[in-house]
């Protein structure tokens, strides 16, 4: 005698082509879906495991194989994963649906109704972890080529401005010699200091373009630097950028706290930051004011440089170190990356915080004192 599970398996065959022309006609597809002409037969495939689930001899790998070949072809055809589980979703309702019309007693088609269910929820979760994971995948070779062609810029950066940098220095040592000659030989001519100044200005841009090709560190000594001299050093060579923008500096240096390190690379870091305070607070009205605060515990050398200039956009400041990122019309966006770098070279940390009141770059350092530096 033809059991319940045969009688519906065979009511469902019977009318299989009215099921597809209604799942047809209702169903999402995209005009540039490339695997459209797949989609029925995977509809019918489908349709052959319920058949086989109902019959007892469908196996669970056949659920799997053809929900990742599935899946496989909704990836590749990069087509909204809601469009594929809805038409899944709809065949079901459908089957469900005919299933009803069969003439089978309720309590019997309770049973087969758990099982169709049962095996539409494994299609629709295999197929959907391998669309996941096929996604994931494919954004992960994403992220690793954009890293790559970010290494690769870092790369012809170096390559450029070693190359690029090295042609503009022996002239510019040349020019500064001649306006040093001509300062001692005519103190009183005019435009001297401006010139000079420019000219330091021009060196230290190009200080910065070295570092970051990496062709400078071995010419350099590192050594003891005492904050409070250096800093005072550099408040007095940027003094005329001070004035011309009208700025008040103050300051609050603890004359113990030394590191040990490369001078000239530090000067960099803090001049690089003292000249973008400089062009923030530029942007407001008067007062105009930078703050620098050094202090020093028994492990740690802490420096603060603060300005009252407009708040950085969080999103800014999240991506403010990192190389090529520039707001100004003229940047090149390595300076405060080159900073990044140089205070991480020293073992080191450096952050930017920004409200309405203030903007501060914190920079922390390892303390050295004499009794620790290295033999």
């Amino acid at each position: 005698m033809e059991s319940s599970r045969e009688k519906l398996s065979a009511f469902l065959e019977k009318h299989l082509h009215d099921f597809l022309t209604h799942w047809r006609r209702h169903m999402y597809i995209s005009e540039d879906d490339k695997y459209i002409n797949h989609i029925e037969q995977n509809g019918i495939a489908v349709f052959q495991l319920v058949k086989e689930a109902l019959e007892g001899s469908l196996q669970p790998s056949e659920i799997q194989a053809l929900a990742e070949k599935v899946a496989k072809q909704r990836a590749e055809a990069n087509i909204n994963m809601g469009e594929f589980v809805y038409n899944t979703n709809f065949g079901r309702s459908l089957v469900i649906r005919y299933a009803l019309k069969s003439g089978l007693p309720i309590e019997d088609l309770q049973l087969l109704v758990d099982d169709i269910n049962y095996l539409f929820d494994q299609f629709l979760f295999y197929a959907i972890t391998k669309y996941t994971e096929l996604k994931n995948a494919e954004i992960q070779e994403k992220n690793l080529f954009i890293s790559q062609s970010h290494k690769d810029r870092l790369t012809l950066l170096g390559q450029m401005s070693s190359s690029f940098v090295h042609e503009f220095r022996n002239p510019l040592t040349a020019i500064m010699g001649f306006v040093q000659l001509l300062k001692f030989e005519h103190p009183n001519l005019k435009y001297l200091d401006i010139i000079d100044h420019e000219l330091q200005q021009l060196k230290f841009r190009i200080s910065q373009f070295l570092h970051a090709s990496r062709k400078e560190t071995k010419e350099q000594q590192k050594g003891v630097i005492f904050l409070e001299q250096l800093l005072e050093e550099i408040i007095a060579f940027l003094y005329p950028s001070f004035v011309e923008a009208d700025v008040e500096i103050s300051s609050s240096i603890d004359p113990e706290a030394s590191v040990y390190g490369f001078k000239d690379q530090l000067k960099q870091v803090f001049m690089n930051i003292l000249l973008n305070s400089i062009e923030a607070v530029k942007e407001k009205d008067k007062p105009r004011q930078i703050y620098i605060r050094v202090s020093a515990n028994q492990e740690h050398v802490h420096v603060v440089i603060s300005n009252n200039g407009p708040m950085i956009p969080k999103e800014t400041v999240q991506a403010i170190f990192e190389p090529f990122f520039t707001t100004k019309k003229l940047g090149t966006g390595i300076g405060l990356y080159v900073c990044k770098k140089i205070i991480e070279d020293h073992d080191g940390q450096i952050t930017c915080t920004s409200s309405e009141q203030l903007t501060s770059f914190a920079i922390s350092l390892p303390l050295k004192k004499e009794n620790s530096l290295p033999v």
